[in-house]
């Protein structure tokens, strides 16, 4: 499961090369992510323009096994993959952030 790290004003979402922060005093989101070795430009927008947060699931080709990823939607069109969980830890970290950010259920 991610690690979530959670205040009445911030939460940060850590899994893997990607830590998300959500900032209700600044009203922004900061998306770090790395490739590799490197770390990518973090990416910095208003919690107002994340349009949903949701659960998508995926059956791996090779395998044949389940793949359910948290992803968030923003209303310029762009998607995020924020985490690779089994389907209860990525429905709780979906619920998670939805909550903190206002989204309805």
């Amino acid at each position: 499961m991610a690690s979530i790290q959670e205040a009445p004003s911030k939460l940060v979402l850590k899994a893997g090369s990607t830590t998300l922060t959500f900032d209700k005093d600044s009203g922004k989101a900061i998306l770090q992510q790395k490739m590799l070795l490197w770390n990518k430009k973090p990416v910095e927008f208003p919690l107002s323009e994340i349009d949903d947060i949701a659960v998508k699931s995926d059956v791996d080709g090779m395998s044949g096994a389940p793949i359910h990823h948290s992803v968030m939607h923003r209303r310029n069109g762009e998607i995020t993959v924020l985490t690779t969980e089994e389907a209860k830890d990525a429905a709780e970290t979906v619920k998670k952030l939805r909550g903190f950010v206002g989204l309805q259920s």
